[in-house]
């Protein structure tokens, strides 16, 4: 059963008490959540406003926007990730796992409304004797990336809604 801390539904094995690796960044979006969430879920289209993303291709579920259950590859720092959509409840939260070369991850998205728009949070854990080396030379890179990938996420939503995928 997982485990619910902040909001975030921890499958026990990624629980960050038990995991080596742990990164938490949020941002106000001034863009209401259906058009935040329309970007993160419209995953083939991450690289064009998310450096740190190429390849992405979802290989199983809805061609254009992750699902409940969608198989997905991509490349994320590197390494070549395949992940499966694990919660996936609209507008609201979004979770993944990741398994690479020396790496085995969750990562999981909440979705609030405010006032002003919506508030982002991401939290990740990770596994392996990559992230280990990696987290030892470069111990900021993950939350830096995160946060990147979240002020773009925001800048993005300030536009409107995504193009549709063809």
């Amino acid at each position: 059963m997982p485990h619910d801390t902040d909001g975030i539904r921890w499958p026990a094995h990624f629980e960050p008490s038990f995991a080596p690796i742990h990164v938490r960044n949020e941002v106000e979006v001034l863009a209401p959540i259906a058009t935040a969430w329309a970007w993160l879920v419209r995953a083939p289209l991450w690289p064009q406003w998310y450096s740190n993303s190429k390849n992405v291709e979802i290989v199983e579920g809805p061609p254009h926007d992750l699902a409940l259950g969608s198989l997905f590859r991509w490349s994320t720092f590197g390494v070549a990730i395949t992940s499966r959509v694990i919660e996936y409840v609209p507008g609201e939260r979004l979770a993944w796992d990741a398994h690479g070369i020396g790496v085995e991850a969750y990562h999981a998205w909440l979705f609030r409304e405010t006032t002003t728009g919506c508030h982002v949070l991401t939290e990740e854990t990770q596994h392996g004797w990559a992230v280990r080396i990696g987290a030892t030379l470069m111990p900021n890179r993950m939350s830096e990336y995160h946060q990147i990938w979240l002020d773009s996420l925001a800048e993005r939503a300030r536009s409107g809604l995504p193009p549709v995928v063809s």
